[in-house]
């Protein structure tokens, strides 16, 4: 794995267990397949990455090349999945992690 991108995973599952005192009722949440439709149908967005946080629940990360948008959800237990953060500007790197040894 890159650096940069292990970097960015502990930067969303940080986020994710924020999420976790997000509540089913909510307008952010919705039932999972509303939700990955919408992103699919709306924004073009696919899953680019995927972990557990606390209780478990699972954190997702959707992103279009094409777009440029980027999601992060949290799907809860009972199935309702919650929308923690958006934004756009989404882009893939691949990084080479520093030598063992060396400071980054």
């Amino acid at each position: 794995m890159t650096r940069g991108f292990i970097k960015m995973t502990m930067g969303l599952g940080l986020m994710a267990l924020a999420a976790q005192q997000l509540q089913a009722e909510q307008n952010n949440c919705a039932p999972r397949d509303v939700v990955l439709e919408r992103l699919s149908d709306k924004y073009g967005e696919s899953r680019r990455g995927i972990g557990l946080v606390q209780q478990g629940s699972v954190m997702e990360v959707f992103a279009s090349d094409t777009t440029g948008t980027w999601t992060i959800t949290v799907t809860l237990p009972n199935g309702m999945t919650c929308l923690v953060a958006s934004g756009q500007s989404y882009e893939t790197l691949a990084e080479a992690a520093p030598a063992q040894g060396k400071d980054a």
